[in-house]
This record gives C-alpha cells, sequence and structure tokens, in this order.
C-alpha cells in the first residue's frame, strides 16, 4: 500500500470528470466553553445526532442530509448534576454512558435509547465513588469499545506506588453487565498506565510503564493481558535495551490478532528523541516478532523545525498505519499546555475573565502534524510534515488537532 499525504482543509476528487460538491452548515447555535458540553454521536437510521449539553438541560439535536434539524429529544432521564457523558451509535440504536454527581458521590449509568433518542429501559448504575474534600476533580470511571461494539468495558485504573490496580465490567450492547472482576500489577518502580483496549472477544489490553528522570521517560515498557473476568493480568515487557521510551501508542488489531506499539525513544533518560520505536505483539503467542528502534537519519532531525536539538519533544503519536507488506506509517502531532498566571487576561480567545483577578489561563497547543513510512525492515521511504498552529483557552482543545481519513492510497487531515 503506496500511502501519499493531503491536507484535507477541502475535499478534491480527482478523476476523467471532477464534480462540485455541495456542503452544508447547520444554524449557529451559542455555545459557552466554561460550562456546556458538546459532541457529535453519529449516525443513526439516516440521521446525525448531536449530543448538548447547555443550562443544566441535556438534549440530542437530530440533522438531516441537508444539516436541517428535524428533531429535538430532550434528555429528562438524566440526573440534575451531569460529570461526563458519552454516546455509543449503532444502526438503529444508541448507549449513553453518563456520570452524575449525587451529594458526594460520582455515579457512573449506561441507558439504552432507540433510534429516535428515546429511553427503552430503565437507566442502570454501574458504580459510584465518593470523591475528595475539593469535589469531583478527575474521571473516576472510563470506557472502551470494541471495534465490534458488542462489548462496552467500563473500568477505572489507579496508579499506586509501584503498581497499577484496575476494576472492570463487561458489558453487552444491550447493557448486560456479563462480567466484573479485579486485578492488579507491580513492578519495581514507580508504575504508570497507559491507552486501555477491549477485543472483540472481551480481553483487556492495559499498557503499562515504568517512568524515570526529569522528562518522565520509560525504562521499561508492558503490555498487560486481562482475559474478559479474569483476576489476574498476563505482563509482557517489550525490550527497550538500554533506550528509554516516551508518548507511546498503542492500538489493537482484532483482524490480525496482534497489538502495534508506536512511539518515540531517547538514548538518555533527560535527553531529546533519537528515534522511533516500533513493535507488534502477536496476541496467540504472547511474544513480540517485531520490535524496532530506528534512528532518526540526517534529513529527518530537522523536520518541522530549525532547532536540531529537542526538535520532536512535543510530538505525540496518534495514530499507527500497519501496510500489508510489513512496513508502517507513523503518525504524530505536536501538542502540549500552556498556564499562565495575569491580571488583564481578557486578551484571546475567550473574554470571559473577570478584571483586575489574577487568574490561571490554560492554552492549549495544537501543531505540526509529521507523518513517516517505514518499510518492513526499518528503512524510511518519505516523510512529511504538514505545518499547522491551533490553539485555545480554557476548553481542553475539544475541537482542535485533527482528524484522520485513510483511503488506502492516500492519508487525510480534516483540521
Amino acid at each position: 500500500m503506496n500511502l501519499k499525504i493531503a491536507l484535507a482543509l477541502l475535499f478534491v476528487v480527482t478523476a476523467t470528470t471532477t464534480y462540485a460538491q455541495d456542503v452544508f452548515y447547520s444554524e449557529y447555535d451559542k455555545f459557552d466553553y466554561r460550562n456546556d458540553e458538546y459532541s457529535v454521536v453519529g449516525m443513526v437510521d439516516h440521521r446525525l445526532y448531536t449530543y448538548e449539553y447547555t443550562g443544566g438541560e441535556a438534549t440530542l439535536i437530530a440533522y438531516d442530509d441537508s444539516m436541517n434539524k428535524t428533531a429535538k429529544v430532550l434528555l429528562d432521564f438524566f440526573p440534575d448534576k451531569i460529570y461526563q457523558a458519552q454516546f455509543i451509535a449503532y444502526p438503529d440504536k444508541m448507549i449513553v454512558l453518563y456520570q452524575a454527581i449525587e451529594s458526594n458521590n460520582v455515579v457512573q449509568y449506561a441507558a439504552l435509547l432507540d433510534n429516535r433518542g428515546l429511553l427503552k429501559n430503565k437507566p442502570i448504575q454501574i458504580g459510584s465513588v465518593k470523591t475528595g474534600i475539593f469535589g469531583a476533580t478527575k474521571a473516576y470511571f472510563s470506557a472502551s469499545v470494541s471495534e465490534d461494539k458488542k462489548t462496552i468495558l467500563i473500568y477505572s485504573v489507579d496508579d499506586r506506588g509501584g503498581g497499577v490496580e484496575f476494576d472492570g465490567k463487561w458489558l453487552t450492547d444491550d447493557l448486560t453487565i456479563e462480567k466484573r472482576s479485579k486485578a492488579s500489577f507491580s513492578a519495581d518502580n514507580k508504575l504508570t498506565h497507559g491507552e486501555v483496549n477491549v477485543g472483540n472477544d472481551g480481553t483487556v489490553y492495559l499498557a503499562a510503564y515504568t517512568t524515570l528522570g526529569q522528562y518522565n521517560y520509560a525504562d521499561q515498557y508492558y503490555i498487560l493481558t486481562l482475559p474478559k473476568g479474569a483476576t489476574a493480568f498476563y505482563p509482557k515487557e517489550l525490550a527497550l535495551g538500554e533506550k528509554y521510551a516516551a508518548n507511546g501508542y498503542m492500538k489493537l488489531d482484532n483482524v490480525n490478532g496482534c497489538v502495534y506499539f508506536g512511539g518515540f525513544y531517547a538514548d538518555k533518560k533527560n535527553g531529546g528523541y533519537n528515534g522511533i520505536i516500533y513493535a507488534v505483539y502477536d496476541i496467540a503467542t504472547g511474544t513480540f516478532p517485531s520490535s524496532k528502534l530506528i534512528p532518526f537519519d540526517g534529513d529527518l532531525a530537522e523536520a518541522g523545525s530549525s532547532r536540531r536539538v529537542h526538535a520532536f519533544d512535543n510530538y505525540q503519536v496518534k495514530q499507527i498505519i500497519a501496510k500489508g507488506d510489513g512496513g508502517f506509517v507513523l503518525i504524530s502531532e505536536i501538542e502540549y499546555v500552556t498556564t499562565r498566571s495575569t491580571y488583564t487576561p481578557g486578551f484571546g480567545y475567550y473574554s470571559f475573565y473577570s478584571p483586575n483577578m489574577t487568574t490561571i489561563v490554560h492554552d492549549y497547543h495544537f501543531d505540526d502534524i509529521m507523518a513517516l513510512s517505514y518499510t518492513k525492515d526499518g528503512s524510511r521511504e518519505w516523510g512529511a510534515v504538514i505545518p499547522k498552529s491551533q490553539n485555545s483557552q480554557e476548553d481542553g482543545g475539544v475541537f482542535s488537532s485533527y482528524s484522520l481519513l485513510n483511503s488506502g492510497g492516500h492519508a487525510c487531515f480534516p483540521v
């Protein structure tokens, strides 16, 4: 597969005849970054649904193909204080996972909706946890959905000292709780967890790594495997030799029965990046049949930056595309957060701060995209840097970054 890079600010169709495309926009709606929530649910029964939480009211909005509003559904079964909401779209139904603040607890619920967004059955309570004295301050429950959407994992993972503690519940797509389990894993040094993937068979794959140095690079990296309902992890360590891993990304491949890992590495625990890591974990054998540490070549050392030292240190790996011939494409983006204290914070994108008050402002930065293509023997075929600069304030960067459209021959990046 010979992938080429295109920046998809506009859609371009190349053929013997080129046709203009129609673009439809919805009507403008007011949105407050401080208190409101918005997300795209997806296509259900030929309608596009979005979720809005404004002024304490949670609603689903349905659009037709011309982006005209056709229905507004009030989610009146939601409790008064919603902490987080996540939707899973199916061809004929929706599942909403939502957390509510009730007294001093964060409660995780799940509800099944029909193709019109109406509640089918009474919502079920998945779990509850007490908050601290400062109230809800973190993600208490998380969710991972299998590729076929038949398994939903509701879980919490805590990093405690030299180990990680996992508590999970497996749900079917009709919200039946199939399994529950708790498991833990410990290492010699401080352990931190990364991505959590769930396979179509319900197996959980959790990334974990030990960190050291001022940049918290990893000197050990594990894939922790947990079969559905099991109470013990099966750890497999990726050999790093004398290198240190950073900003790794894990991707599950259900079809080929493997897990891909990509990231950067440094020769020194407090140094800049010196190359990339790519590894394939075979689920059936529990081994890493392919593992590569590929140093940056001369041309690449200057890509995306005029500074040769630490030129790549803000790049975060976002996607891995595995090619049929054993090669791969690694896609990363510059991403970082800055904070500042100011007495005149009204300058910027959102001027909603009170004047003459010291305020901590969080700026979210999403800059250049870098795509690197390698052959199965680790030789770089091509590399491309797409320059861009995005930043926003106090919104978590929810509308920043990019999307990936992989056509099989081209990789396009709507931004």
